[in-house]
């Protein structure tokens, strides 16, 4: 007997509201994220242009080193929402505490590795000698707050498997606003230099870390979760984070390709092309909001058996993706004359820019499922097909991206195959995997 349109009503009604609840406070945390280096920036650049020029270098080795271990937000949401769908509390806050020590331990290893490295890296990136100095000094210092940055992924995790997006939130904001305090506190008020700078976020950083574990350490005490390291659950931890490793860094591949391809274009071709990237990483953020709130929907109700409530949570998210696609994408073409001048004067520039910006508006709709699906098999807990569906459009984008130049095309036919293509592709697996049902896989751990 198929339910009555009062219950489809009802259902549909009570996704909307997990949605709107867990994704709102998601957006805010990721719109506060990137802050922490335009504050850096904006402090560091009163300083001179080589000091701003070695911290552009700096931050982007730092992001890099951050943002491949981003599975330890992703694997932990999904696991520990799986965990509190089955009911279990104390496995789910055990299971969260496994991600954060996994997390400490791949910060320590970063750290190692880039302390005695950081004027080889300066180097491989690029830096001028007179940025290089200043880069090697913020890196350096910097790196101190790596663990704290994992930390934060892993415990973000645990916060958002439980359905606790608030609270990230919460953090967030404090910490930008510690970061801006300390920053201009050590760079100017004690004259340190980009070493303060260095020095207020990595104190930040922890100051967030600390906050973070002193929620889940709270949590795990309370329900009797045990806090001490367990090999074999942060091994597991562990294996299930590689497959989404490999999906990032397939995906910075992607990104990575096209800024190459860009640079070969012409200066303006490389400038239009940044500026695009910075729009459509704030686009990501409205949409990662969603795909987040559907890794932990999702985990749960897999957790609990719920077979049905997953399928129907996937069809409304979905629903969501495109809607959100639609009005981004309009949005983009209506401000695209307001939004260009904001970043550069340079008629070349905005001339290169005009078409581009239309590119990344029409293809919204698309991108805005491709999210929603990630996040979907994400909370499912299926990596490994999402390695390799990453893998496989890597092997599809790459040929014909390289081939941009050498065909004579411009910008405009190399977003055509950022926006268009690789999307595309991503939509095609993520769609026939969700269609198959293979990644509706019941109980508290995926077999």
């Amino acid at each position: 007997m198929s339910p009555s349109p009062t219950a489809s009503r009802t259902e549909v009604r009570r996704h909307d509201r997990e949605i709107i609840a867990l994704a709102l406070p998601a957006f805010g945390a990721l719109v506060a994220e990137p802050l922490f280096v335009m504050v850096d920036s904006a402090i560091v650049g009163h300083l001179g242009t080589p000091q701003l020029a070695g911290l552009g270098v700096a931050a982007a080795l730092l992001q890099t080193c951050v943002n491949v271990f981003v599975f330890l937000a992703y694997a932990t949401t999904a696991a520990v929402a799986r965990r509190l769908g089955a009911d279990d509390l104390p496995a789910a806050l055990r299971q969260g505490m496994d991600g954060i020590w996994l997390a400490l331990l791949l910060g320590a290893l970063v750290i190692a590795a880039v302390l005695p490295t950081a004027p080889a890296l300066l180097d491989a990136f690029g830096a001028s000698a007179t940025a290089a100095p200043y880069g090697v000094t913020y890196l350096r210092v910097s790196a101190l707050g790596i663990p704290a940055m994992l930390i934060v992924l892993a415990a973000t995790g645990v916060l958002r498997g439980l359905q606790d997006t608030r609270t990230p939130l919460y953090v967030a904001v404090g910490g930008f606003t510690a970061n801006a305090g300390l920053n201009a506190l050590l760079v100017y008020g004690f004259g340190l230099g980009i070493a303060g700078s260095a020095w207020g976020t990595v104190l930040a950083q922890w100051a967030m870390a600390a906050v973070y574990l002193t929620v889940v350490i709270r949590g795990a005490r309370r329900h009797g979760a045990s806090l001490r390291p367990d090999l074999a659950g942060i091994r597991a931890s562990g294996r299930a984070g590689v497959p989404l490793l490999i999906r990032t860094l397939s995906l910075r591949a992607v990104l990575m390709i096209a800024t190459v391809v860009a640079a070969r274009l012409g200066d303006a071709d490389i400038a239009a092309h940044q500026i695009t990237l910075t729009l459509w990483s704030l686009l990501a953020f409205a949409l990662d909001a969603i795909a987040i709130a559907g890794q932990a929907i999702i985990g749960r109700y897999l957790g609990a058996s719920d077979a049905a409530g997953a399928r129907a949570a996937c069809r409304r998210m979905v629903q969501w993706g495109v809607a959100s696609g639609i009005v981004l994408g309009a949005l983009v073409a209506l401000v695209r004359p307001l939004f260009m001048p904001l970043f550069t004067s340079d008629q070349s520039v905005i001339a290169q820019l005009t078409p581009v910006l239309l590119v990344v508006a029409v293809t919204q709709p698309v991108a805005g499922v491709v999210f929603v699906l990630d996040g979907v098999l994400m909370g499912a807990g299926d990596g490994p097909y999402l390695a390799a569906a990453m893998v496989a459009t890597l092997a599809v984008f790459a040929p014909v991206a390289l081939l941009v130049p050498v065909l004579g095309g411009g910008l405009t036919a190399l977003w055509w195959t950022v926006a268009g293509l690789m999307m595309s592709t991503r939509l095609v697996t993520l769609w026939l995997r969700a269609r198959s049902g293979r990644w509706v896989v019941t109980g508290a751990v995926r077999a």
